[in-house]
């Protein structure tokens, strides 16, 4: 299963989907932003790459879509309604993303 993790500047909340899903068997993930300066940009590659798109709030869900509407046609596209309130890796953050993740994809944790 592929996620991908869409936040506006690729810096706290998408890297923490992507490092915390990443540990999770059968799963892939990968963090973006919709800001041009993000430290990876979300892109038409990305979106087609994808099993499940998340993205953090409204405001993404609406850029996202605005840019990728017909890639997005046969994606499960989520919204987390995730507020840009936490650091990278907080542990409140990850418990809220795991929970709200867990609505969608069956998680199981690696033993690695």
């Amino acid at each position: 299963m592929k996620l991908l993790f869409v936040c506006s500047e690729n810096r706290l909340r998408s890297p923490t989907g992507e490092e915390v899903f990443s540990q999770y068997d059968g799963i892939d993930a990968i963090g973006c932003g919709t800001n041009k300066d993000a430290a990876t940009t979300v892109s038409g590659d990305l979106i087609e790459w994808a099993d499940i798109v998340f993205v953090m709030e409204k405001s993404h869900r609406n850029k996202v879509m605005k840019k990728f509407k017909d890639l997005l046609k046969n994606k499960k596209f989520v919204c987390l309604a995730i507020p840009d309130n936490y650091e990278r890796m907080d542990p409140m953050l990850i418990k809220i993303m795991e929970d709200k993740v867990s609505l969608h994809v069956r998680l199981q944790k690696s033993n690695t």
